[in-house]
């Protein structure tokens, strides 16, 4: 594996920000690493010590960009293919929603707090009983490290339980087909829907279902303030092209 395809997310990003800044240095441990490995140089000039982006690091920057454009791809055709089906399913779905979410209070004493969690995928139901929406969150990953990133923050887990009846976590598979985790990486209060080697998404395990009278109202005004995403009767298409 060579330096560049190794470089981490910390490095990485150290990186960009010396390119966009006037190269004041850290001093710290991960720019002594990047020293290291050649994709950083020091320079004086005037009685002011800065570090500056070599030529190996310049070529890491770029193709990290690459990496995360592909990865943020895959993410995008992921979420795109849950809220599809869950539009075939029925069910209305929204995409990059906002909402404020209540977490329960860290100590006996405490007051519960709020927070602004942003699933991938949030559906209901439809129909016009508030109480038989049964809300559902998706929250897709596509790639090891983001998923082990997102299962150390509780918090934002428990803010999807309470926004949703139900909370899956979607398992795509990283850009060399591998499978990116298992129903064994994921907390038992989340279902686990993975993408096997054929592309296809097989449930591993399903996911608690919470009772709840109805959706908060705040969560209807953003529902209301946002556009779900359009529905695709195939059936209707496919009329109306053999006319």
């Amino acid at each position: 594996m060579s330096t560049v395809a190794a470089l981490s997310r910390q490095h990485a990003r150290r990186l960009r920000e010396v390119y966009r800044s006037a190269g004041w240095p850290w001093q710290d441990v991960l720019e002594l690493e990047l020293l290291a490995l050649g994709l950083l140089e020091r320079q004086s000039e005037g009685g002011r010590d800065s570090v500056r982006l070599t030529d190996a690091g310049i070529q890491a920057v770029a193709q990290s960009a690459v990496r995360n454009q592909r990865a943020r791809s895959a993410h995008e055709l992921l979420v795109e293919r849950v809220a599809r089906e869950q539009g075939r399913a029925g069910r209305i779905v929204w995409r990059g929603l906002a909402l404020r979410a209540l977490l329960p209070a860290a100590a006996a004493d405490a007051a519960p707090t709020w927070c602004v969690a942003c699933p991938d995928v949030f559906s209901i139901r439809n129909t016009s009983v508030a109480s038989y929406v049964e809300p559902v969150v998706h929250e897709i990953k596509v790639s090891r490290a983001d998923l082990l990133g997102d299962l150390r923050k509780p918090a934002k887990r428990q803010a999807y339980l309470d926004l949703g009846g139900q909370c899956w976590y979607v398992l795509g598979r990283d850009a060399r087909g591998r499978a990116i985790g298992d129903a064994d990486d994921v907390p038992a209060e989340c279902g686990v829907l993975a993408e096997d080697a054929d592309g296809l998404l097989a449930v591993q395990r399903n996911a608690l279902r919470r009772e709840r009278a109805a959706l908060p109202f705040h969560v209807w005004m953003a529902l209301a303030r946002a556009t779900p995403c359009a529905g695709l009767d195939e059936g209707v298409q496919q009329a109306l092209r053999a006319e």
